[in-house]
């Protein structure tokens, strides 16, 4: 069975003020570097680490600084895929949460509560996002079939990432991403028609 290791990067100043991030490219912040040395310990000592044929990572500053610790900590260099970019939340992106919250209150508690019944004003609806994950994913785990992989990507995607590949029904969506690590069995119908 595959096994991919979802890892969540370090904190954004856009993080730490509670603003949205979406596909907006933020650096780490002094924080978020912390939280990334800190996830690299981590990621040494943890349970099929040994097995981690390869890093990738989202395009973003974030993902890709992160990924680049921890590949530095376990002699892997990442490969950066452009599908596995945050999701786009168009005009809700860099607002501060509260202000969405107020601004859009019934489409936004629509989303916590039901992603994929709701897009942000020009953004990227949850299925779009997930078909290009697929499309991203597919090939590398069938590429690794016995080895474990870690992926690099921030939240919202992180979540939906997991809740796909596990064959878990997708979550409400989690407003405060945070720096971990999560191991993830791959349900089985996902490498052969890429949906659980």
């Amino acid at each position: 069975m595959n096994t991919l290791i979802l890892i969540r990067p370090g904190a954004t100043l856009f993080d730490e003020e509670r603003r949205i991030v979406g596909a907006l490219d933020v650096p780490l912040s002094d924080r978020g570097f912390v939280e990334a040395n800190e996830l690299a310990s981590r990621f040494i000592g943890f349970e099929d680490a040994e097995r981690v044929a390869a890093i990738y990572c989202g395009p973003s500053e974030c993902a890709c600084r992160t990924a680049e610790i921890l590949g530095k900590a376990v002699g892997l260099r990442p490969k950066r895929l452009d599908d596995l970019r945050n999701l786009n939340q168009g005009l809700w992106q860099g607002l501060p949460l509260d202000e969405v919250r107020r601004r859009y209150q019934k489409n936004f508690r629509q989303w916590l509560e039901d992603p994929c019944s709701i897009c942000p004003p020009l953004g990227e609806n949850v299925e779009e996002a997930l078909g290009r994950v697929r499309n991203a994913l597919r090939p590398i785990l069938k590429r690794h079939l016995r080895e474990a992989i870690a992926v690099v990507v921030a939240e919202p995607l992180a979540g939906l990432i997991a809740c796909t590949l596990s064959g878990r029904p997708l979550q409400p969506l989690d407003d405060e991403p945070a720096a971990s690590i999560e191991r993830i069995e791959i349900h089985p119908d996902y490498l052969r028609n890429g949906k659980h």
